[in-house]
């Protein structure tokens, strides 16, 4: 295990409002993290980014101050922490390892979170790969969406050293609602995996109830009203049953990306042995999708495979 600096113990021991502000690097400025790396900088952490498309970097500094690096490991340099949001295992890999990578401009003792869904075999081939260089690796995936992102209102989900954990929490408080370590190095991503699985299914039969709803003749509206405040109500009729009726997929998390995270669900269900019907089910739902060329409609659009089932 990596031993965590005195810097970054001392953060570790003190409630944001009381931190001396970090030196912290953000590596991909997506739709998530775009706003994640902006609640840092309004915490008033020294925020240098890194994002592949530079001008999406640039744009960013315009707004929220700070610097960019024209690589990760410019940007990492000298970072007590490094935070990582990028697309899947070889964009993580890409920016963690090799001369430009990120690993390569970090000090001993910084901590590096990662916080994008990948497998838990690319988290454990960086823990180790971090470990070796005297770095520490917290696998951190996140839930919430582009609205929690927004509001700093994410869901983290974390798994590494407690050490490593408890020093980066403070941090990682200026975007999330709640963050918990549930485990050793890949608690975190296999604790997504469950959070994935569950919405599968729960999306899913979302669409059939608003579909039965309108073949029926009810109106919807009135239908999740009442049901929603019963055993029925879930984050997805909350807040997504409103767009599905009005046929609205342009916010969200992408079916693409659904599909990536319910492979890596369904592989690491394999090596565990754990049965997946219904995400195995949804997933081909989702391939569906997919080919009534709905790959960036976001997930509530499975209520469009129905209604083209019977079109």
């Amino acid at each position: 295990m990596p031993r965590v600096g005195p810097e970054v113990t001392n953060c570790a021991n003190r409630k944001l409002k009381e931190l001396n502000m970090a030196k912290v690097a953000f590596l991909g400025l997506g739709v998530m993290g775009y706003p994640m790396a902006g609640h840092l900088a309004k915490a008033g952490h020294e925020v240098t980014v890194y994002n592949r498309t530079t001008a999406k970097a640039e744009a960013w500094v315009t707004e929220y101050g700070g610097a960019m690096g024209a690589t990760p490991i410019e940007a990492a340099r000298g970072a007590a922490f490094v935070m990582s949001c990028v697309g899947n295992d070889a964009d993580l890999r890409s920016v963690c390892l090799g001369e430009d990578g990120a690993f390569a401009g970090m000090a001993q003792g910084a901590v590096f979170v990662d916080h994008t869904t990948v497998s838990a075999k690319v988290t454990a081939e960086l823990y180790a790969a971090a470990s070796a260089l005297g770095v520490c690796f917290v696998d951190a995936p996140i839930s919430g969406g582009q609205a929690g992102a927004e509001n700093g209102a994410l869901s983290v989900m974390c798994g590494g050293d407690a050490a490593a954990f408890e020093a980066a929490m403070p941090v990682i408080d200026a975007y999330a609602r709640i963050c918990r370590r549930i485990g050793d190095s890949g608690a975190g991503q296999m604790t997504k995996m469950c959070n994935q699985i569950a919405i599968a299914g729960l999306v899913q039969g979302l669409s059939e109830a608003l579909h039965f709803a309108q073949k029926a003749g009810l109106d919807g509206r009135a239908v999740v009203e009442v049901i929603s405040q019963g055993a029925a109500g879930s984050w997805q009729m909350n807040n997504r049953s409103e767009t599905m009726l009005d046929d609205k997929f342009d916010h969200g998390f992408a079916v693409d990306w659904m599909r990536k995270d319910l492979g890596i669900c369904l592989e690491a269900a394999d090596e565990v042995g754990a049965s997946l019907p219904v995400t195995a089910l949804v997933d081909q739902f989702y391939k569906d999708v997919q080919k009534l060329g709905g790959s960036r409609w976001d997930t509530s659009s499975l209520i469009k495979r129905l209604q083209a089932m019977e079109a």
